[in-house]
């Protein structure tokens, strides 16, 4: 295994970023699609095992599977590029703008909610044949995730709608730790290792991603979650968004940055 020290893999973080901002529309897209569909398919994987088995515990072990997946496909999620694109703005890299971190994180969110949301139109297909049938356990089990957390936090007010912020914030940055830890080695073996240990403590814990949610929430309304897409929005997407982004960008890439890249002279010690 080839360890890489912070102060190269830092830089590292910094090129990703700049390179993502002047991604072409069509491969931005494409990418974040990709990255949504396979991670709503990893969740429901997850689910499913949990539901199947009865231990939660497996299902958390197991849904790394799709994030690694989509890392070394280089996908992208709304939640790394939350982490990686504002590093290239700070360091001044030339041409990179706010404007062109917007775009970057606007196209991404289309393109894994369109993914996310396939994938969801698909598994609620197969599950009900068609919708000729009920969905069963897991459609009840994801139902109930929905209600629970939208109406669940709702309930709370204000409380509830900063506590989904939170648990956004704690999300990405176990998540982005997870991104970043992916770049301490050339080892493909490594590289997965590094990613499997944060994403299994998020989705555990039940802490929000912003991408798994555009796959269940859709999901739950269509197995018939009884919650609307404003309530989807107002009480889980929005929140775990700002959480994501705050997470991912002050928790990890920030830290990282101002101390490996922009360091500050030693001390003197007389």
């Amino acid at each position: 295994m080839a360890y890489i020290e912070p102060s190269e893999f830092v830089t590292k973080m910094v090129d990703s970023g700049e390179q993502k901002v002047f991604m072409s529309t069509k491969d931005t897209f494409i990418r974040a699609f990709m990255a949504g569909a396979i991670l709503g398919l990893a969740a429901i994987f997850a689910i499913t095992v949990a539901v199947k088995t009865g231990q939660p515990l497996v299902g958390a072990i197991l849904f790394p599977v799709g994030f690694i997946m989509l890392y070394l496909m280089k996908f992208d999620l709304l939640t790394g590029v939350f982490t990686l694109v504002p590093l290239a703005l700070i360091d001044k890299r030339p041409g990179v703008t706010l404007s062109g971190v917007l775009r970057n994180w606007g196209i991404v969110f289309c393109g894994n909610f369109a993914g996310a949301l396939t994938t969801a139109f698909m598994m609620s297909f197969i599950l009900t044949y068609g919708y000729s049938i009920d969905g069963g356990a897991i459609a009840a089990k994801v139902s109930a995730i929905g209600e629970g957390r939208t109406l669940g936090y709702k309930e709370h007010g204000l409380s509830g709608w900063f506590t989904i912020f939170i648990r956004g914030m704690l999300c990405n940055w176990m998540v982005s730790m997870g991104v970043v830890g992916a770049m301490i080695s050339t080892s493909a073996g490594s590289k997965m290792a590094a990613m499997w240990m944060p994403v299994m403590l998020f989705f555990f814990m039940g802490f929000e991603h912003s991408i798994v949610n555009m796959f269940l929430f859709p999901f739950s309304m269509i197995m018939g979650g009884d919650f609307t897409v404003v309530d989807y929005f107002i009480w889980n997407e929005i929140p775990t968004a700002l959480g994501n982004l705050v997470g991912g960008f002050l928790l990890v890439g920030l830290p990282l940055y101002l101390t490996h890249v922009r360091t500050s002279p030693n001390r003197t010690v007389a």
